[in-house]
């Protein structure tokens, strides 16, 4: 039996992928699942090995690898809405504005991940200079919570339901948050799964938005297992599925991308533009 390897971080965002890899709906292929708690710059570099098939990866951390030589190609959207980043520091820091943070230490899961091209984002919004920014690389978010007991003041960037559990406990601040200005979650297909695979992945893409399509019209039935599933309070689960919009279908926007593309370029992220063919595997999307 041929096995196709999916790749996600261990969050609520990819319980549709849990379900179908419950129910391995595609005939004479097996799929299994990675969880990737480093986040999308192993991702990418997992697509780039093809030591994976298919990942679900930060729309913005995908095109810069992209620009960077990765050969994988964009899929489909998972998840059309923006992702909340929440703005964390040291329960105990004696911070209570974003404005002083300015030159302090942005931790990171690695270089080329969200957590770390979102800190350019918030550079710019507060003008900020760029070339002043520090970076400690903790690998994820465990690596995270330890380097906040330490106490020293650093600044965090995670998705703010996921965190949320810690600052309820005390472990960390949020004293913000900033949204993506693009959808946040690509589905990306590594070259050589494109070629290999072409039917399963279409009957994968089939099977998840299906899926996704439904817990976006039932919201309130699915509430309780994601809650339990990833040990998020129940009323989290619920105030993130009201903010959040799936992908139902395999219709990319051109705008969305061309707009990503111009905000990196503008954050000096990326040297240039790429031709949406570079991005995206036309015979598997709807550019519209």
């Amino acid at each position: 039996m041929q096995t196709i390897n999916i790749t996600g971080v261990p969050e609520h965002f990819n319980f549709p992928w849990k379900k179908i890899i419950e129910s391995q709906p595609i005939s004479e292929v097996e799929l299994k699942w990675i969880d990737e708690p480093r986040g999308s710059g192993a991702m990418n570099q997992a697509i780039r090995e093809e030591i994976t098939d298919l990942a679900i990866i930060l729309t913005e951390s995908f095109i810069k690898d992209v620009s960077e030589g990765n050969k994988g190609k964009i899929i489909g959207f998972h998840v059309q809405s923006p992702l909340t980043w929440g703005i964390h520091i040291p329960a105990a820091a004696p911070v209570e504005d974003i404005s002083q943070l300015k030159d302090t230490p942005f931790l990171i899961s690695r270089y080329g991940s969200g957590s770390h091209l979102m800190a350019y984002l918030l550079t710019k919004q507060h003008q900020w200079d760029p070339k002043s920014l520090q970076f400690d690389i903790i690998h994820n978010l465990e690596g995270a919570r330890e380097a906040f007991k330490s106490g020293e003041v650093r600044t965090f960037l995670w998705e703010k339901f996921t965190t949320k559990p810690y600052v309820d406990k005390g472990e960390m601040k949020r004293i913000g948050e900033i949204p993506t200005p693009w959808p946040c979650f690509v589905i990306v297909a590594s070259a050589a799964a494109l070629e290999k695979y072409p039917e399963q992945i279409k009957a994968i893409q089939k099977e998840l938005y299906k899926i996704s399509a439904l817990i976006q019209e039932e919201k309130k039935s699915f509430t309780d297992q994601i809650s339990l599933y990833y040990q998020i309070k129940p009323a989290d689960i619920e105030a993130w599925l009201e903010q959040t919009e799936w992908a139902i279908d395999a219709s990319i926007s051109k705008a969305a991308l061309e707009q990503t593309m111009q905000i990196l370029l503008d954050l000096d992220l990326i040297d240039n533009k790429m031709t949406l063919d570079e991005l995206v595997a036309e015979d598997f999307v709807e550019l519209i």
